[in-house]
């Protein structure tokens, strides 16, 4: 913390630096895993598994969309605690 607070122009050129570097880095990966994505969906299509394949295409799509835990209580009220949830 005490060297993101220091305010000298060496030290904020650095910080950028070092975050410019990490997120070229995840850029990266990022682009890798879809290139590797995109390779085993057309091995799916060259090989006829097309279920897989179309599965494969329409995830690439959707993108991620994170799980949501929501149950509905006796009364209908929502319930989101996981410790609730478990109860129920």
């Amino acid at each position: 913390m005490q060297w993101v607070q220091d305010t000298s122009q060496n030290k904020v050129d650095n910080v950028n630096s070092v975050r410019s570097e990490a997120s070229r880095h995840f850029r990266n990966k990022k682009k890798e895993c879809l290139k590797d994505k995109i390779v085993e969906h057309e091995t799916n299509r060259k090989i006829e598994t097309i279920r897989g394949f179309y599965r494969g295409i329409s995830d690439l799509k959707k993108g991620y969309w994170p799980r949501i835990n929501i149950v509905k209580e006796e009364k209908g009220d929502l319930v989101a605690d996981c410790h609730s949830i478990l109860g129920r």
